[in-house]
C-alpha cells in the first residue's frame, strides 16, 4: 500500500512490544547493536523505567528497507517512522507532506491496513501487540521477571519504585525472546481444528 513508514512501525511494534506511543518517538541516535542484532535504549513514557527493545531479524530488514527507501541520513534525535505523504493526482488535489508519525495518524493509518486485510468489522488495534507478545512469552516459558524486562512495566512482583530505577537487563530480554519464539511455535501447534460427527454421535 506504499505506507513504508507505517510498515516498518508496526514490526518495530510487535518484535519490541514497546507500546504504539514509545515507538513512535524513537529516533536513530537510540539504536543500537550487539552479538544479536539491533535494538533500542529508552525510558518508557508512562513508567520512566529503562527499556531495551529488541528486533529479530524480520523486523531488523523491514527497518532497513525503510531507512534505505527513504534514502536520508537521520539525525540522532530525528524521528524514525514518518507519514508517506502524497502527491496531486491527475484531478488536482492537496499534496501532503510526509511528516512524523503522531497517535492520530498512525491509528488512522492503521485502520485502513487493518480493513484492507480483514475488512470494516475487524477491530483490533496497534496496541494489542503488546499483549500479544506477553500470551507468546508465557507460552515458551518466559518467567513474570523476563515478561516485565521486555515490557518495561511492573508485572514481576517487586518495588515499583525499585523497578523504575533499576537499569534494563539487556539478557533478560534477550531470554525472552527466545521464549517468545518457542510460545509462537508452540500456540501455532495448539490451533484447534475443525470437530467432525461421525456415526453415533463419536467426534472426531
Amino acid at each position: 500500500m506504499g505506507d513504508f513508514g507505517l510498515a516498518a512501525l508496526m514490526a518495530v511494534i510487535w518484535d519490541t512490544m514497546l507500546s504504539p506511543g514509545d515507538a513512535r518517538r524513537l529516533t536513530a541516535g537510540q539504536m543500537a547493536r550487539d552479538d544479536h542484532g539491533v535494538l533500542f535504549f529508552l525510558d518508557r513514557a508512562k513508567t520512566g523505567r529503562a527499556a531495551a527493545g529488541t528486533l529479530t531479524k524480520w523486523s531488523e530488514a523491514i527497518l532497513s528497507a525503510y531507512r534505505k527507501n527513504l534514502g536520508l541520513e537521520f539525525l540522532d534525535d530525528a524521528p524514525l517512522f514518518w507519514t508517506p505523504g502524497s502527491k496531486p493526482g491527475a484531478k488536482g488535489g492537496r499534496r501532503w507532506r510526509s511528516q512524523p508519525y503522531t497517535k492520530p495518524l498512525a491509528e488512522k493509518h492503521f485502520r485502513k491496513v487493518r480493513a484492507e486485510l480483514y475488512g470494516a468489522a475487524e477491530g483490533r488495534q496497534l496496541a494489542d501487540m503488546r499483549r500479544s507478545g506477553a500470551v507468546e512469552g508465557t507460552a515458551g516459558g518466559a518467567s513474570p521477571t523476563e515478561t516485565s524486562n521486555k515490557m518495561a512495566n511492573t508485572i514481576a512482583a517487586s518495588s515499583r519504585l525499585q523497578k523504575t530505577y533499576t537499569p534494563v537487563n539487556v539478557a533478560s530480554v534477550r531470554s525472552f525472546d527466545e521464549a517468545r519464539a518457542r510460545g509462537s511455535e508452540k500456540l501455532r501447534e495448539q490451533k484447534p481444528t475443525k470437530s467432525v460427527i461421525g456415526p453415533g454421535g463419536k467426534v472426531s
